[in-house]
């Protein structure tokens, strides 16, 4: 069996933003429930020095967006990083949604040899489309949901493994 980009890009960041949605939902549920402040959660972070829950979503939305516009060729659309509430990041993740399934596979085809090009604080840094993809932009996309998963997790909210994975 052979793997396209598409199939390894755009259905992978769909279902992780899917499930990063739902797993927003129980954490702004939680609040409401327990009587507290949803704002608390939104700003709830592992350690001072890492990214709050809000920006961990921003980071991840950027992540798969930036990515799938890279691979195809194409410039991606600017979010404006203001969301301040669970509704205001609901909204963001559907853009992206929305943003991701109007691609098809012929748009990423022949981008596993692309030449993809990311210029940083750092320097620039090139990579061949598929090291791209897997070695990158999926890693990166997974670290920013997996840790606002645990921000979450880490303040009570009450979320399993599945919630993460999402179901079948």
């Amino acid at each position: 069996m052979t793997l396209s980009m598409y199939q390894a890009s755009v259905p992978v960041f769909a279902r992780g933003l899917t499930n990063l949605r739902a797993v927003l939902q129980k954490g702004h549920d939680h609040a409401l429930t327990q009587h507290f402040e949803p704002s608390i959660l939104l700003s709830g972070r592992l350690y001072p020095n890492m990214h709050p829950l809000t920006r961990q979503v921003q980071i991840a939305s950027d992540a798969a967006k930036f990515c799938v516009a890279r691979l195809a060729g194409v410039e991606p659309p600017k979010y404006e990083d203001v969301e301040t509430t669970f509704d205001e990041l609901y909204a963001r993740i559907d853009k992206t949604l929305a943003y991701l399934q109007g691609f098809d596979a012929a748009q990423l085809e022949g981008s596993d040899s692309r030449t993809v090009t990311l210029t940083v604080p750092s320097g620039k840094h090139e990579f061949i489309g598929h090291t791209y993809l897997l070695h990158f932009a999926v890693p990166n996309f997974f670290f920013h949901v997996t840790t606002a998963y645990a921000i979450l997790r880490h303040n009570g909210v009450e979320l399993g493994k599945f919630d993460y994975l999402g179901r079948t």
